[in-house]
């Protein structure tokens, strides 16, 4: 796996919440002969014994069973070392999300966002309205969810510090996960271990909540910006799909690059789907981008 990225030209990847821990042997082995080195790793990862597919939401920060937050807790401290071992130097999280037993909002919004597909809705009034309300009953239940990733990311970070760790915290693509998009700011702000976390912005998530209407991309950017460490890096199509080759859909990537920083995690984050030259296409677009906003 790596031998082959390497070979498509890469010197650094990051390994995802996909990795089985059958492959770890081989990550191991390709890192110490100097294959390819590890720049991040996405909780999480290695998976749990047993879980064989992609799995970042196995277990939220955010869940009412303290159980479950347990468990987010030590696979959490699991990645750090894991990340640590292999020399990489931040680790992306998601935070969790809003729980509903009975009528959870967002599936009235998707509903109606699978039924307009590729639809320009922020006229739509009767969207907007649908939007609003759905929102106003999301709100009412954040705040318990909220405080348990607060407090797990509390119990977290100074294990993360003690590794040399950053941890990023990712703009997510769905109505009800955490945090909301206002709420990014001021997480990393409160945080009393600054130096261990920091914003992870990703395009195609930040275009999706662009599409629904919660935000705008740009403006969404410029208010993390200052909190940025990284970015996962990929494009969306008229149909508000996600994970395609950068430069092909509707995201302004010259825009996205302006907030660019030397100290920044780049990551080219595709569908298993995209043929070799899409991702090659995607890496020129990135190699483009980075010598216009560095000048090499």
């Amino acid at each position: 796996m790596l031998k082959e990225m390497a070979g498509l030209g890469f010197e650094w990847a990051e390994l995802s919440h996909g990795i089985r821990i059958t492959l770890v042997p081989g990550i191991l082995k390709a890192v110490e002969e100097g294959v390819i080195k590890i720049a991040s790793c996405h909780n999480f990862c290695p998976l749990p014994t047993g879980v064989m597919h992609a799995a970042p939401n196995l277990y939220l920060p955010s869940s009412a069973d303290a159980r479950e937050r347990d468990q987010w807790l030590r696979h959490s401290k699991r990645t750090i070392d894991f990340a640590h071992q292999l020399k990489a130097t931040k680790v992306i999280m998601h935070l969790g999300a809003v729980e509903f037993f009975w009528f959870n909002p967002a599936r009235k919004v998707d509903n109606y966002l699978d039924a307009h597909e590729g639809a320009d809705l922020s006229a739509n009034a009767t969207y907007q309205k649908l939007l609003a309300k759905s929102l106003a009953k999301l709100k009412e239940r954040v705040p318990a969810y909220w405080e348990n990733t607060k407090q797990g990311l509390a119990d977290l970070l100074p294990y993360a510090g003690q590794k040399g760790l950053k941890l990023g915290f990712e703009s997510r693509e769905k109505f009800e996960e955490l945090p909301l998009d206002a709420d990014h700011p001021d997480l990393i702000t409160a945080m009393t271990k600054l130096e261990a976390c920091g914003y992870w912005h990703d395009t195609g998530h930040a275009q999706i909540k662009q599409n629904m209407g919660l935000l705008n991309h740009r403006d969404h950017l410029a208010k993390n910006a200052p909190n940025a460490i990284g970015f996962h890096l990929h494009d969306v199509n008229a149909l508000g799909h996600d994970h395609h080759a950068i430069g092909t859909g509707k995201i302004d990537f010259k825009m996205v690059s302006s907030f660019w920083r030397p100290e920044h995690t780049l990551v080219i984050e595709l569908s298993p789907r995209l043929t070799v030259e899409e991702v090659l296409l995607s890496k020129k677009h990135v190699e483009k981008l980075v010598a216009s906003r560095f000048g090499r």
